[in-house]
Parts: C-alpha cells; structure tokens; sequence
C-alpha cells in the first residue's frame, strides 16, 4: 500500500453541513398513512440491498407529497448521497446515482443517510467499500438490539476508511463500475431473451394464436409457411376447454419425469465444495439459475443438467433450471421431458404459476404441493412436430441465456475477488488491468 493511502472515519469525510449525516423521521411522522400516488418517493428497506449490484431498487416505491417533504428537509436525499439501514437488514447500502429513476427522494424511518465532501471522496468509492466483504462483516458483528439486528448514526460516524487520492478514488470506482455495467447488460439481456421465449410459448400453447389465425383464414404471425403448416387449423372440444385438433391436456404426471426432493442426513451437507450441489428452494434460486452454497456427498434424489427446478415449500412455483447434476432438497422438484424438450417443460411449468399460487393461498399455514397434486396439474400435448419446432427456436435462445449466466458468474466473481484489494491498496490499478481487460473483452 501507497504511503498516500491515509485512514479516515466517515465523520471526517462527510460534506460540512449539518444534514450530511442524518437518520429518517420519527416513525409515525412519515408513515403509511400519509403515502400517495405522486410525489417525492420515499426509500424504505425493501428499495436497498446487500447485493454490490443493487445501488437502488426504485420498483415498490411510495410517495409523500412535496409539503410533507419538506416538512423533514434534512431526510432529503439526491445523486451523490449514501443511504444505510438502520434495522432489520443492517448491511444493506444504497447509492443515488445517474440511473436513479428520481432526483430526490426522502428516507424512511429506518434508514440513515450521508452526504461525503466530494472535494476529498467519491461517493462510489465508499459506497464499494462499505459494500465489500470487511465492511458487510464489521456492520454485522457490531449489530445493536437484541431481537432486530440495528446500526445507528453514532456507529456509522466512527466506521474507518482507507482512502487514497481522489484521482484514485475514481479510477478504482470507475473500474469498478465498468463490471457493474456489464453484469448489469447482461442480466438485462437475459431477461430480454427470456420474455421473447416465454411470450412465444404463451402465444403457441396457452393462447393458440397460430391455430386461431388459420381457422379464420389468416396467415399465421411471426413464422414461415413450413412452420405454420405444422398447426391444425380448428379446435376441438376436451375437459379443460377447447384445444387444437389432435392435440389434447394431459398432466405434469403423465407429460415429464417428476422427481421430489428429500432431504438427506444432515452430517452429508458442507459449504467446501464436496459432493453435488445441494439445492432447498428459494433461498439457492436466482433469476433462473439457482446458486452454489451448500453441497452434500450423500444425495438422494437428484436431478441433471437443464432439468427444470421448482420450490414445492413455502412459497410453492418459483421455477429455475439446473446448471448442472445437482441434489433435490425436500422444497424442490425436478422435471425433465422424457424426450429431452426441456425448453418445453420449463416454459410449460412457468405458466402453471395460477395454479401453484393456490397452495400458497390464504388459509394455508405453510404453502407446499406434494407429488400427487403436482403430477395432477394440467400440460398441454402438441403435436411431435409442433413441439419439434418450438424447440429449434427457443433452445438457441436458453443457450444464450445459459451462456451470458456463465459470463456474469465469471465476471461477479473476478470483481468479488479484485474488490477488497483495490479498495484496501493491497492491489493497483496497474497490476489488475490486464484481468480486467480480458474479462470485460
């Protein structure tokens, strides 16, 4: 490390102003109550996250109305801010940055803000050291309250920082960012990709579009007269409704290969890597790829690579595939199309999102489906060729989304392990440009 490194407290570096540092409204003064449609939004704990790539989640918003806001100026937050929680989540952290939907908001009452003198610092760059690994820890362990974990103004005043110069401040955040925006694009990228498949399968083989058109006499939307001569072109009566000529309902019990999970002796599970991955649900789901975290040397029940997995506990439906032969904990399901069309059974299964929300419903104590309910769930049965075609579209796009899941795990991981040694000065900038070079070619 530099000898121009210098250790500082978050006192020291906050803007010379009295609301630099500053915790939300008393409770009651900015509550439900007084929430409304427009106005200036509010930031309570469910729009931060422990998550480095979340600096704001703007989605669930709430608002007060400008006179109310005013009413709490110091609680006024806009680009270039830091916003902390106070309760409940402690290590989350927040930054309003230029992709904030908004340029002020207030804060709840169980947040905390501050304002640095960016004469001295780059609000990123603490805002990545408060996001690493040595901070996430000392925020933890230093929690106050007995039943809900808290981190208060006074704690947050005498946190130490390891500061270089600005000039490096911004180069270290600037790299930084450059991993935020591209896990970012792709993440975007793989949602994109996503709905384009799952609007394709609706339109297909919930709504019937392609046979709908042909009954009444139009030319299929969307593909090529080869394709479209696959499709019947009028409907038959079935038990579920009206359903294209020679296809039919079937079940999930009758259309995939349905495996439930089960939980094996618990001295089989570790966090070191033995074993199979080991998956129980929603806590190991991602965007559709569920997560390393714990593995297990005696499985039981498994399922292979490109299998559909789903949460069968509390909550029942959330849908992700496997990225590899992994373990079935008891919360989780895995399907497969016995003829090897997982794109199919995937898509198939996200449509039964209705149905599974039933086993979540109101009245349930804890949401769960078991095997007999799960293999009675409806699946329509298209034609060999129609199910043919559908896959020859849709499967390059769930390689491509498999494929950019790989560049983001590779690129999370390289900034996951660059990031406490470009923020501590154990790392120059110089000595990681070739890394990152590659990785962001």
């Amino acid at each position: 490390m530099s000898s121009d490194w210098q250790t500082t407290s978050v006192e020291d570096i906050a803007a010379k102003r009295s609301s630099a540092m500053a915790t939300g409204p008393f409770g009651s003064s900015i509550s439900s109550k007084y929430f409304q449609a427009e106005g200036v939004p509010v930031i309570r704990g469910s729009n931060l996250s422990a998550d480095i790539q979340i600096k704001l989640d703007d989605s669930g918003l709430v608002f007060v109305s400008n006179e109310k806001a005013r009413e709490f100026d110091r609680c006024l937050v806009g680009k270039g801010d830091l916003i902390f929680t106070c309760w409940g989540t402690i290590n989350q952290i927040g930054l309003i940055d230029g992709d904030a939907a908004y340029e002020n908001y207030i804060i709840s009452n169980k947040q905390m803000k501050l304002t640095v003198d960016e004469q001295r610092v780059d609000p990123r760059f603490v805002y990545y050291v408060f996001s690493g690994p040595e901070k996430q820890a000392e925020i933890i362990d230093n929690g106050i309250g007995s039943s809900v974990p808290g981190f208060n103004l006074g704690q947050l005043r005498k946190h130490q920082l390891l500061l270089p110069t600005l000039h490096e401040q911004k180069a270290i955040a600037d790299t930084l960012d450059l991993f935020t925006d591209r896990i970012t694009l792709l993440r975007e990228t793989n949602a994109t990709l996503e709905a384009i498949a799952q609007a394709l399968f609706k339109s297909w083989f919930v709504d019937f579009d392609p046979v709908r058109a042909k009954a009444e006499g139009r030319q299929p939307e969307g593909m090529g007269a080869t394709t479209a001569a696959l499709f019947p072109d009028s409907f038959e009566k079935s038990e579920l409704g009206l359903v294209p000529k020679g296809w039919c309902y079937s079940t999930v019990g009758l259309s995939f290969v349905l495996t439930m999970g089960q939980s094996p002796p618990g001295d089989t599970y570790n966090e070191t890597g033995e074993g199979l991955p080991f998956y129980q649900g929603r806590t190991d789901f991602g965007f559709r790829f569920p997560k390393q975290r714990i593995f297990c040397t005696e499985p039981t029940r498994l399922a292979g690579a490109g299998d559909t997995l789903v949460s069968v506990r509390a909550p029942v439906g959330d849908v992700n595939i496997a990225l590899e032969a992994c373990a079935l904990g008891r919360g989780v399901a895995g399907l497969r199309h016995p003829e090897g069309h997982q794109s199919f059974v995937f898509y198939a299964v996200r449509c039964l999102k209705p149905y599974f929300e039933m086993y979540d419903g109101e009245g349930t104590v804890f949401g769960s489906i078991n095997k007999k309910d799960f293999q009675s769930l409806p699946v329509v049965v298209p034609s060999a060729e129609v199910l043919s075609a559908f896959e020859a579209v849709v499967a390059p796009l769930d390689a491509a989304v498999e494929n950019n899941e790989q560049k983001l795990r590779s690129l999370t991981q390289l900034r996951d392990t660059l990031l406490p040694r470009l923020i501590s000065g154990q790392l120059r900038l110089p000595d990681a440009e070739q890394a990152v070079e590659e990785a962001l070619a």
